[in-house]
């Protein structure tokens, strides 16, 4: 019986690993740099979206507390017959508002006449001391501010307007239009029946309108006298 001789064969030499090629790692860099450039670019416009927020939320609170003020002041316009002069008037760039001053209950009724105007870019509101007799009225109409308080209530101004509602004209800028309104008054109480009615007034709204650098177009606001 012949016996069968086997042959076991010597195992394969094992291959090394094979590493990353050059163009292989350069390709994986570029990409890598690209996801990065990109990554960069979306968080900083991230941030340039919240910062562009802010400032417009930090712009429209500063609207919005000028504008209250404003309102304030119109709301408490005294009538031209209290006045003596247009109650409200617009002189240039100047804006200006006579208007009652608040008092203690069952104290003498005060006038107080405030200012608006730009001034280096900024809104500034000059408001006199209270003012208790026609005498010290014409001062202040009169007069420069000194001795006023001012309060600066926004910058980055480049203009205010503004236009009256006169019920003959409509909306104007025209002082003489409210001129005009006030005598018209003043003659329709000439007649016996309304001989001792209050003259009504001849501004019975306001429209200002802010231009800002900020803005693309200027803020408006309407206003109703005496309400």
């Amino acid at each position: 019986m012949k016996r069968t001789v086997r042959c076991e064969r010597a195992p394969a030499p094992r291959r090394p690993a094979r590493g990353f090629t050059l163009i292989e790692l350069l390709v994986a860099i570029a990409i890598l740099a690209v996801v990065a450039i990109l990554s960069w670019r979306g968080l900083d416009q991230i941030v340039r979206g919240r910062d562009t927020i802010s400032r417009a939320m930090a712009d429209e609170r500063v609207f919005a507390q000028m504008f209250d003020q404003m309102r304030i002041d119109t709301r408490l316009a005294a009538t031209d017959d209290e006045a003596g002069v247009p109650a409200i008037s617009l002189d240039g760039g100047l804006l200006q508002i006579v208007r009652a001053f608040p008092v203690a209950p069952g104290a003498a009724p005060r006038l107080q006449v405030v200012r608006y105007r730009v001034s280096d870019g900024r809104v500034i509101r000059y408001a006199s001391p209270p003012l208790a007799n026609r005498g010290q009225l014409r001062g202040a109409l009169g007069g420069d501010t000194d001795g006023w308080t001012s309060v600066s209530l926004m910058g980055g101004v480049g203009r205010i307007s503004a236009r009256f509602f006169v019920p003959a004209a409509g909306w104007t800028s025209d002082m003489a239009d409210v001129r005009a309104q006030i005598q018209s008054n003043v003659n329709a109480l000439k007649t016996p029946q309304l001989g001792n009615a209050p003259l009504p007034r001849s501004v019975t709204g306001l429209e200002v309108s802010v231009g800002a650098a900020s803005l693309h177009r200027p803020i408006t606001r309407v206003f109703l006298v005496g309400e």
